[in-house]
């Protein structure tokens, strides 16, 4: 028995396309950061869905119906579907490939202090959140050493005092024993500049965590534009 990986384009008789395949492969293992364009890369993956037939017309598709690769691989598998050719086995493929994409993200912030690997905070909060269809909020909760002790999803909708308490984030912060927190949300529209309820609420919340000690760092916004930081802003 053969033994490693073996390709099912080489173990089967060969194909049209085997010889792209092959070739695509090769400048994925030699090449660099950008060997491979979008579609090539969705191409590649859709290769496991499918795999002799062409996936580059479905990998276009997908780009040309959610519009960058980081929003193809952030779409609802519902979503996904609805694109000709694409089915659930691609669908599971994309959202495998986007959920190790967040679980190496998360792993650069879990074990260091968060106000050193500020970058590394940020390209998690943006694989994670730019891209989503609803307004989500975190709070990150710190302990004594910046170091991240939970990454709490306070819930879905507008981050203003109907959805978001003060004295409710704080107390979460006494029961998990931390020392500061970050509060986090993604506006959908895409711009991260803070509205008035945004700037209001993390006032609101700063306030309630000094009367116990508890230091809110910053409050970031993320969306497909950038980010924001209310504490650059000298808004905290």
């Amino acid at each position: 028995m053969p033994q490693g990986d073996e390709n099912p384009d080489e173990s089967a008789a060969p194909h049209a396309g085997a010889g792209h395949r092959a070739r695509l492969r090769q400048r994925l293992l030699t090449g660099g950061a950008e060997a491979l364009a979008d579609y090539e890369v969705l191409e590649f993956l859709l290769f496991a869905a499918n795999p002799r037939g062409d996936t580059k017309p479905l990998a276009k598709a997908l780009l040309t119906r959610f519009g960058s690769l980081p929003a193809v691989l952030n779409a609802e598998p519902g979503a996904l579907r609805q694109v000709k050719g694409m089915g659930e086995t691609g669908a599971a493929t994309l959202k495998a490939v986007a959920l190790a994409a967040r679980r190496m993200a998360r792993g650069e912030v879990a074990q260091k202090p968060v106000l050193g690997s500020w970058q590394a905070l940020l390209d998690y909060l943006t694989i994670d959140m730019a891209h989503l269809t609803v307004e989500r909020v975190r709070v990150l909760y710190l302990d004594t050493r910046n170091r991240l002790i939970v990454d709490h999803h306070v819930g879905d909708g507008s981050i203003d005092e109907a959805a978001i308490h003060p004295r409710e984030v704080v107390k979460k912060a006494l029961d998990v024993g931390a020392s500061a927190m970050i509060l986090v949300h993604n506006h959908p529209s895409g711009n991260p500049e803070p509205s008035r309820a945004d700037i209001r609420i993390t006032q609101r919340i700063a306030e309630a965590g000094r009367l116990l000690g508890i230091v809110v760092h910053d409050h970031v916004i993320v969306g497909r534009e950038g980010h924001t930081s209310l504490k650059a802003k000298g808004l905290i």
